[in-house]
């Protein structure tokens, strides 16, 4: 039995709420899996030790239209790459028509998809019922991201016991998602003058603003920057780490993966789907909110509580 797995949504927070039902699929089955992914989703960085996948298979579809896999012409391609390659059985965690058709003319003739047209839900609750029907099997909603051994080892090395190490996920998809700089920096100082704490600084190219502001002050001499590292590179580091304190980003989703305990600070998305799958997640929300209000719009970045923070980050590390 060779089997596909199509995960279609973009980002790496997503690609990891999708593993417990990947691996879930692969035990099942007792074989490793292909998986259709779009490229941001980082899934060649994020999933290379990883022994439930055989082959990941790259979707190039982008917003502009300009991918390899866009339009009309786009699709046959992608439905020739994928018959060529001669799937027994698809999952498909969408419930799009264009992925059912896509199945059919690569001729597949086991296709298990969402329900077509399904309204948009949370998203792990989706997952997680549709694999458990299909399997019907139980499924934890925990992800692991698997590292060798040895590669983590190699990176405790650098980390000296006197310290705490805290992963910082600077980043976000919106600025509505994003908690000031200023009050990370803040954070960072106040923490460091109770417990002893060296920082690692999360986020992109396009947060070099921040990251700099960061080591340009009187704590950046605690600090080390993951801005030109790769995804790869930054795994071992964040798996040595104490904890992670971040916005709802790609970062929190990767450290808690890793079992690394997490405080997320939820401002503009949705808690019970991206807060509340994980152990290894606890969460801060807005002043006024409850989980089930902090949502899409809440905007809610300037109710957060600073003080809130500082204490479950303690917490935390203690």
């Amino acid at each position: 039995m060779k089997v596909l797995i199509i995960q279609p949504k973009i980002g790496m927070g997503d690609m990891i709420i999708y593993l417990p039902y990947i691996h879930a699929i692969s035990k099942k089955y007792q074989k490793q899996v292909s998986i259709l992914v779009k490229e941001n989703t980082r899934a060649n960085d994020l999933l290379f030790d990883d022994h439930h996948i055989n082959e990941i298979i790259n979707l190039d579809r982008k917003k502009n239209g300009s991918g390899l896999h866009d339009g009309v012409k786009g699709f046959f391609k992608l439905s020739r790459e994928i018959k060529s390659k001669n799937f027994d059985k698809v999952f498909i965690f969408n419930s799009s028509i264009r992925y059912f058709l896509l199945a059919k003319l690569a001729g597949i003739k086991k296709i298990s998809q969402y329900p077509l047209l399904k309204k948009r839900d949370n998203i792990v609750t989706s997952a997680k019922v549709f694999t458990e029907n299909e399997l019907n099997t139980i499924v934890s909603t925990q992800p692991i991201l698997r590292l060798r051994n040895d590669v983590i080892e190699n990176a405790k090395k650098k980390f000296d016991p006197k310290f705490k190490y805290i992963c910082l996920g600077l980043s976000a998809s919106g600025p509505t998602k994003r908690w000031g700089i200023d009050n990370y920096l803040k954070l960072c100082v106040m923490i460091n003058e109770v417990i002893p704490s060296k920082f690692f600084l999360a986020g992109g190219e396009k947060d070099q603003n921040l990251i700099d502001k960061i080591l340009n002050s009187k704590i950046g001499k605690h600090c080390e920057s993951f801005s030109k590292l790769n995804i790869r590179e930054t795994l071992p580091i964040i798996k040595n780490c104490n904890l992670c304190i971040s916005n709802d980003t790609g970062w929190m989703h990767i450290a808690s993966a890793l079992n690394i305990n997490c405080l997320a600070i939820f401002m503009d998305s949705p808690v019970l789907a991206y807060g509340k799958y994980s152990k290894n997640i606890s969460v801060i929300i807005p002043e006024g909110e409850t989980e089930e209000t902090t949502t899409h719009n809440t905007l809610g970045k300037d109710k957060i509580s600073f003080d809130q923070v500082y204490k479950k980050s303690i917490n935390l590390l203690n």
